[in-house]
C-alpha cells in the first residue's frame, strides 16, 4: 500500500457539495485533494431543481452566469395543486415581495458536471473512480482515507488534518465511523423518469397533492428541448404502512383523469429510478475529531420540498468556514469543528424544523385543499406562499396553527 502527499483537506464526494466546498476552500488557499468514485459525467437521481438558496451559493462563487448558459429550465412560476383539484399559480416575477431570487431545472448530470470540472480546476488533486474503502484514525482522530483507484486493485492512502464526507446518502464515510442510521421516520423514497411532450410546461414547476400519492405529492419540472423531470416522493414510513408500491402510484398519477390528457401524446425517456431522501427531520451528527459530513451525508434534505442542492451548499460554505478556523488553530477536535454544526443550524435549522410540520399538514388532504384554495383569491397568502418558497418570509407563519384560524375571516 501506498502513501501520498498530505493535505489540508480531503473531500470524499464530488458532487455538488463536494465541489462546492473545494471551490470555497480553494479561495483561501487550502490544499484540497477531491475524491469520488464516479466518472464524470454521471447521473444523480434527483427532481434537478435550483432554488434560490442554490442560487445565493453560485452567485457567492461567481458561477451564476455560466449556470445560465446551461441547458435546462429557467423557472418564473410554482403551481400548487391540491387533492380535491384546486390549483395555486404564484408568478414570481409579480409577487409584491422584493427580490424573489429565480430557479432553474438542470438535469444533475449536466450540473454535477459542471461544478466538478470548476472544482477539478482548482484542487490541489483531484481523482475520479476513486472508490474509499476505509478511514484512517490515530488517536481517536481521523486523518485520512485509504481507497483503491480504478480497478487496480491497488490500495493508496492519503493524509490530512481534515476530511470531508461529501458522499451522499449511505456516504461511507459516515457509515465508516458509525454515524449512518436508516430511520423510516426520517426518509422520504422518491421516483424520477424523464418525459419527452408533456402538454402545458414552459416555465413553472408543479407539485400536486393528490390522492394517488398520500402523504406525498406528484410533481412535474420543465427540461430543456420539450423533455420533463416527473417523479412521486412519499415518506418511507407511509410506504411501508400503507404497502405502496411507487411504481404503481406513479403510473396512477400519470393515468389519473387530471394529468392523462397532457401525457397523451408524452414518450418516458427511461424507467422509473428511485433513491432515498435523508430528510431534516431530526438533526444528525455530523461532526467528529476531524471529520465534517456534508450534503445528504448529513442529511439535510427539506422534509416539505424534498430540496437538498441549496442545503448542499451552504453546508459546504460553512464546513470550510469551521475547518479554515480549526486549521488556524492548529485545532481538529470535534468541539473546534462544532462551529460547523452551530453555524449552519442556526441559517437552516429553524426552517427545517417548520418544513417538518408542514410536512405533516400534507396528511390532511383538507387543510390543504382549504389553504389552496383561500391563496387562490387572497393575494396576501399566495405572497406568502412565494416567499416561503423563495425563503424571503418566515416559514413558520405557515405552519402556524392560528395561521388557519385567521384565514377563516379572510
Amino acid at each position: 500500500m501506498s502513501e501520498k502527499a498530505q493535505f489540508d483537506l480531503i473531500i470524499v464526494g464530488a458532487g455538488p457539495a463536494g465541489s462546492a466546498a473545494t471551490l470555497y476552500a480553494a479561495k483561501i488557499g487550502l490544499r484540497v485533494l477531491l475524491l469520488d468514485k464516479a466518472s464524470f459525467p454521471r447521473d444523480k437521481v434527483c427532481g434537478d431543481a435550483l432554488s434560490g438558496k442554490a442560487v445565493d451559493v453560485l452567485k457567492e462563487l461567481d458561477l451564476l452566469e455560466a449556470v445560465r448558459t446551461l441547458p435546462g429550465a429557467a423557472i418564473n412560476r410554482i403551481i400548487f395543486g391540491s387533492p380535491d383539484g384546486s390549483a395555486l399559480n404564484i408568478n414570481l416575477a409579480e409577487s409584491e415581495l422584493n427580490q424573489i431570487p429565480e430557479g432553474f431545472v438542470i438535469r444533475r448530470a449536466v450540473f454535477d458536471q459542471f461544478m466538478f470540472d470548476r472544482a477539478r480546476e482548482v484542487a490541489a488533486e483531484c481523482h475520479e473512480n476513486f472508490t474509499v474503502t476505509d478511514i484512517t484514525i490515530e488517536d481517536d482522530q481521523v486523518c485520512g482515507v485509504t481507497g483503491t483507484p480504478g480497478d487496480s486493485g491497488e490500495r493508496v492512502s492519503y493524509r490530512a488534518p481534515i476530511t470531508f464526507g461529501a458522499d451522499g446518502y449511505r456516504s461511507i464515510v459516515a457509515r465508516k465511523l458509525g454515524l449512518y442510521r436508516h430511520d423510516p421516520k426520517h426518509v422520504v423514497v422518491a421516483l424520477r423518469q424523464y418525459y419527452q411532450g408533456i402538454e402545458g410546461l414552459t416555465d413553472q414547476i408543479e407539485l400536486h397533492f393528490i390522492d394517488e400519492v398520500n402523504p406525498g405529492y406528484f410533481w412535474l419540472f420543465p427540461l430543456e428541448d420539450g423533455t420533463a423531470n416527473i417523479g412521486i416522493g412519499m415518506l418511507h414510513k407511509a410506504i411501508k404502512h400503507q404497502k405502496v408500491d411507487l411504481k404503481q402510484a406513479l403510473a396512477r398519477s400519470i393515468a389519473s383523469p387530471r394529468f392523462r390528457e397532457r401525457f397523451s401524446h408524452a414518450v418516458p425517456l427511461e424507467d422509473p429510478v428511485g433513491w432515498n431522501l435523508p430528510v431534516g427531520s431530526k438533526h444528525y451528527p455530523s461532526v467528529g475529531n476531524g471529520f465534517m459530513l456534508l450534503g445528504d451525508a448529513a442529511g439535510l434534505i427539506d422534509p416539505f420540498t424534498g430540496e437538498g442542492i441549496g442545503n448542499a451548499l451552504y453546508s459546504a460554505r460553512y464546513a470550510v468556514m469551521a475547518a479554515s478556523a480549526a486549521l488556524t488553530a492548529g485545532d481538529y477536535s470535534r468541539a473546534s469543528l462544532l462551529e460547523y454544526d452551530r453555524q449552519l443550524w442556526s441559517k437552516i435549522g429553524h426552517e427545517l424544523r417548520v418544513s417538518t410540520r408542514l410536512q405533516k399538514i400534507g396528511h390532511w388532504p383538507r387543510i390543504l385543499n382549504f389553504v389552496i384554495k383561500k391563496a387562490e383569491k387572497n393575494r396576501e397568502l399566495a405572497n406568502l406562499i412565494a416567499g416561503m418558497i423563495a425563503n424571503e418570509v418566515p416559514r413558520n407563519r405557515l405552519a402556524n396553527p392560528l395561521f388557519y384560524l385567521r384565514l377563516l375571516f379572510k
